[in-house]
């Protein structure tokens, strides 16, 4: 279907029939010429809270997609669980992907009185911030979305992130364990752990081990590698008398 047939569909789905409401018609013109005399910041909280509007009476509005507003990347911070990282070959790459295609996906954020997290999309908030033509060309915004109320506990966000990087098979595997721990301290069962990190029991029980292992020596010190001759003296008889 083409984007001017797609765009003629009545509601009752039958290509050709166009919806005609002239009132709405003239209100949405109407706030048209109202926007384009805005400033930025005003215009820009505008069209989100008309965004807003529109994803309140929406049918995909359980869909957190459905409404991308833009806010201030300033005002948006990294989480402090992340196991994602990018290399410096990978983290150009998604610069020049930002500057030639534009920003294509939003960041995943949760909100709370503190401000903005990021769930998902840390690399893309540095773009913006990082690189002075991105910033200047979004004007210091970044598109966002905002996670599903219903999973704003901090553990439910942990999973969420953990989701997103092992969907795109990025993840450290010591940054993992803690994690696992976490929630493991958290109550969250192993089988729990399994089911919202998409992990098997195997793979839950040697990250389990890894930062177990660790913790067992967290407070232990160890001195510098030692040579034989450093602890050898000339009083040791280490030469067999019969070789004498």
């Amino acid at each position: 279907m083409s984007l001017n047939k797609f765009f003629n569909v009545g509601l009752n789905g039958k290509i050709g029939e166009k919806i005609e409401d002239k009132d709405i018609s003239h209100h949405i013109e109407a706030i048209l010429k109202r926007l384009l005399d805005m400033d930025l910041l005003e215009k820009v909280k505008t069209l989100n809270a008309i965004r807003l509007r529109l994803h309140n009476i929406s049918p995909f509005r359980k869909e957190p997609v459905d409404c991308v507003v833009w806010a201030n990347a300033e005002t948006i911070s990294a989480n402090d669980y992340n196991p994602n990282t990018v290399a410096p070959p990978e983290m150009e790459l998604l610069r020049r992907s930002v500057q030639h295609d534009g920003y294509t996906q939003p960041v995943v954020t949760w909100h709370n009185e503190e401000g903005i997290e990021v769930i998902d999309g840390f690399h893309r908030m540095r773009i913006c911030r990082e690189y002075d033509d991105i910033n200047d060309r979004v004007f210091g915004f970044l598109p966002i979305v905002k996670i599903k109320d219903e999973c704003g506990d901090r553990n439910d966000r942990i999973a969420a992130t953990i989701r997103h990087n092992r969907a795109r098979g990025k993840h450290q595997v010591t940054a993992m364990s803690d994690i696992v721990i976490e929630l493991k301290r958290r109550n969250w069962s192993d089988k729990k752990i399994g089911k919202e990190l998409g992990m098997d029991p195997d793979e839950v029980l040697r990250l389990t081990q890894i930062t177990g292992l660790a913790e067992m020596f967290d407070d232990k010190e160890f001195s510098e590698a030692w040579d034989a001759e450093d602890v050898i003296n000339e009083d040791d008889n280490l030469i067999d008398e019969g070789e004498q």
